[in-house]
């Protein structure tokens, strides 16, 4: 696979994983180590200009988290540009807010098993 991102890209993934948010957290820990239907998932990886939650390689799902400034107008076209170049390059985006995972993680990881078992 080749790698379309920058060194700065990759720093940041760096300080990202060191850096996350209360919310990528938990999910963190129910995804590392194949802990969720023996998936591999790896976290803020870069794809292109932009660095995604989290990544199950061998399907090309992306999970993002966001949290409520994503309600926002210019975070909601943000959001669906980035999406359009995810799609565009052959992955699969699934989005949750951050109360979802909060208050409905069970919800969010039957979410996450039913789309990975769906893709080709």
């Amino acid at each position: 696979m080749t790698r379309h991102y920058t060194q700065k890209s990759l720093n940041y993934a760096k300080d990202l994983r060191i850096n996350q948010t209360d919310c990528e957290n938990i999910l963190w820990q129910y995804l590392r180590g194949k802990r969720l239907n023996n998936i591999k998932f790896r976290r803020q990886v870069p794809i292109g200009k932009y660095i995604v939650d989290f990544l199950n390689l061998s399907k090309k799902l992306v999970i993002e988290l966001d949290g409520s400034q994503h309600i926002d107008e210019k975070y909601v076209e943000y959001d669906k540009t980035r999406t359009e170049f995810l799609n565009q390059n052959g992955y699969k985006v699934i989005r949750f807010f951050d109360n979802d995972v909060i208050n409905n993680i069970e919800e969010v990881l039957n979410s996450i098993i039913e789309t990975y078992n769906n893709i080709e």
